[in-house]
Order: structure tokens, then sequence, then C-alpha cells
């Protein structure tokens, strides 16, 4: 059984989306990483190795978050992007794997010579 979430919050000024499992655990998740890992066939791929670099994603905000079923939700972006379905289990592995996904994309941007801005 996966952990399921007993509140989320879109902190808008922050620009942070908070959510709190029924496990105990909680995570401030930045509304840029989410962006950026969004689990979207545009920014993921259809495949391995077919993964899209986002860039200039910093000041990105959440317009709108919508419920998909009892599984899921759906962020509308800033920049337009609403395609990505965040499952609960993704959520959580984003919270969890959050430090050595940021390094991830850091280094991904500088071996790209791109910027977050």
């Amino acid at each position: 059984m996966h952990p399921s979430p007993v509140s989320i919050t879109v902190h808008a000024k922050s620009r942070v989306l908070e959510i709190a499992f029924d496990d105990g655990a909680a995570f401030r998740l930045p509304f840029e990483l989410l962006r950026v890992y969004s689990p979207s066939a545009e920014v993921k791929g259809h495949g391995p190795g077919q993964e899209v670099l986002q860039t200039g994603k910093r000041a990105v905000t959440v317009t709108a978050v919508d419920p998909v079923g009892n599984y899921a939700i759906r962020p509308t972006f800033s920049d337009g992007h609403d395609s990505g379905i965040f499952t609960w289990t993704y959520l959580y592995e984003l919270g969890r794997d959050q430090a050595a996904r940021w390094a991830d994309y850091e280094a991904r941007l500088q071996a790209a010579g791109a910027s977050r801005d």
C-alpha cells in the first residue's frame, strides 16, 4: 500500500506545494521542481533517452490544481504546461528524493550550458 495525502496546500507566494501523507511524511515541493520533473510526455518523452531538459523555469507558478480520480493531481503552470498527472506515489518520490533530483537537474543544466532563469 502506498501512502496517500491527507492534505495538499498550494502556497502561491512562496511557490511551493505542501503535501502531507498518511504515513507522517510531509514535503514542500517547489513549483519549479514539479515543472521540470513533470511526468508528461512533453518532459519525459516517450521512452528512455527522450527526456527534454526544461530551462528557464525558476519563476514558474501553479495557477490551478485539479484532482484526477482518487490517485493524482494535474497542476496547471503559468507557462501553460498542464499535461502532467502527478500520482500520489510520484509526489511522494519527488519529496523523498528532492535533494538528489535538484542536484541532477542543476548538473544537466550546467552540462547543457543552460539556466534556471
